[in-house]
């Protein structure tokens, strides 16, 4: 485990692999208005939570500080998880890695914006199976880029390439300058939902109200889900592959949502 004294506690850089950290050292989890009165943390044992890098865990919403409180008071007695601490992982990298590297997340979204799932239509055969996937793509993703022409002013390009192709600039420039006005716990729960997804628009969409989170993962899972209906569920590789995206999309979409100040 980190270290400790009588005041702090620091999370160990080992925190952020994910690998069990040390035995439950503590008996108590509660939450606190920070000391500059601007945030809440976290406390064990009456010791103020700190990150890897000595920065006191301090968040934003007195919501998100009692879930992540409530990620600590699930810790078993034999080992402290952080795989099973999304939100606290979330809020580490949005107060240490986010304000450090906000330009090269941003710029990495975009390298992948013009590959983005929902511009790129099924490049099957003319048979009835890809047939039936265009129609679920028509219904269900034609809507969603509706909705980011009028968002950005821009109208999506639609290609069937696996290669992907281009947006017009003006798209691209819009989406930019849009995920450059968002706040660290912001970009980096759009950061963690494109890495999950595939999809930056699936990920704003979200963000703005536009898909609740079944209706994302619907739309993630549309072409695999096809291939399922025809071909059967592989126990031990697409059910822990559903399994894997609905956690890692909504604890990001959970943490984007108690993140917010009302």
């Amino acid at each position: 485990m980190g270290s400790r004294d009588s005041t702090s506690v620091t999370m160990p850089m080992s925190f952020m692999t994910g690998s069990v950290v040390g035995k439950r050292f503590y008996k108590e989890v509660t939450t606190r208005l920070a000391d500059d009165s601007n945030g809440w943390s976290v406390m064990l044992d009456f010791r103020t939570l700190k990150t890897p890098t000595k920065r006191t865990l301090k968040l934003p919403t007195l919501s998100l500080a009692k879930a992540i409180a409530a990620e600590w008071e699930y810790q078993r007695e034999d080992g402290i998880r952080p795989f099973s601490m999304p939100l606290m992982e979330l809020a580490c990298t949005a107060l240490e890695r986010v304000p450090l590297t906000r330009t090269k997340i941003i710029e990495n979204l975009m390298k992948r914006f013009n590959q983005d799932l929902v511009f790129c239509r099924y490049p099957g055969d003319n048979n009835d199976e890809s047939i039936k996937i265009l129609e679920r793509q028509v219904e269900k993703i034609d809507p969603l880029l509706e909705w980011v022409e009028s968002e950005f002013g821009f109208k999506p390009v639609v290609y069937s390439s696996f290669f992907g192709g281009k947006q017009e600039g003006g798209l691209a420039n819009a989406v930019q300058s849009f995920l450059k006005k968002l706040d660290d716990c912001e970009l980096a729960a759009i950061d963690a939902m494109a890495s999950s997804s595939h999809s930056l628009i699936i990920s704003i969409g979200t963000f703005c109200g536009r898909l609740q989170i079944q209706e994302a993962i619907e739309l993630i899972r549309l072409e695999e889900d096809a291939q399922v209906d025809r071909w059967g569920l592989v126990e031990g590789g697409h059910d822990v592959d559903i399994a894997g995206l609905k956690a890692q999309f909504s604890s990001a979409a959970v943490f984007l949502g108690l993140s917010r100040r009302f």
